[in-house]
């Protein structure tokens, strides 16, 4: 998925541009809205706009943005009043983000507006694999894997973060409230293994939740 950023900060650039393509996306930016014009394409998925710009509002680039691209748009703004949350989405917006923001939940609302707007696939395979999130089904070479919720939980939390270790600690931060269940580091432990029972082709030698020693654990495949 390509994004593309519109903010004249160039330090909030770097780091955005640097976390997102980590995630998995294509990146691309402008610091200015004649910038953004020139240089969006049709193939852009999602815009991310800062309303402060140095030739002009966001807020007056985004029914132009949707106009001509028809992009999504996520507005990034140090301004979190009501009007200018209301401003924003009359105008188009299909989300606002006030500034300063937390990287992984900016990535959870850019996901959301992708799989919103039909832009993100609701599917996720992986070899004998496949995960239809909009039935929140499961299935392993063509048959039905039955999860509890917060095994299913534990599993989007390891697909949607491919390619990154995650540390024990962060698992047990994404998976916190799911249903409802109180998980510690021991029951980690147990939620992992039942996952691996149920996924993995053989679970004594995983290929798709791999243990990085002293790390975490990451997707293999």
């Amino acid at each position: 998925m390509k994004l593309f950023i519109v903010e004249d900060d160039p330090g909030i650039v770097e780091n955005l541009t640097r976390f997102l393509t980590g995630e998995g996306f294509e990146v691309a930016s402008a610091r200015t809205a004649s910038g953004a014009l020139e240089g969006m394409s049709g193939d852009v998925d999602l815009v991310l706009l800062d309303v402060g710009l140095p030739d002009g509002s966001g807020f007056a680039l985004c029914p132009e943005l949707k106009r001509r691209f028809g992009v999504p748009v996520i507005f990034l703004t140090a301004s979190g009043d009501e009007s200018s949350v209301v401003t924003g989405l009359e105008l188009g917006a299909d989300d606002y983000v006030a500034k300063p923001f937390r990287p992984r939940e900016l990535v959870s609302r850019v996901r959301s507006v992708l799989r919103r707007t039909g832009r993100a696939s609701s599917v996720i395979e992986l070899p004998g694999l496949r995960v239809d999130t909009e039935r929140a089904q499961v299935t392993k070479n063509g048959q039905e894997v039955y999860l509890s919720a917060l095994e299913y939980k534990l599993l989007l939390v390891f697909l949607n973060n491919r390619g990154r270790v995650l540390t024990r600690g962060k698992l047990l931060e994404e998976i916190w409230d799911a249903a409802g269940d109180f998980v510690n580091d021991n029951t980690l432990t147990v939620y992992i293994k039942r996952l691996r029972d149920k996924i993995e082709d053989d679970p004594a030698d995983p290929a798709i939740i791999l243990t990085v020693r002293g790390l975490g654990y990451k997707v293999g495949l």
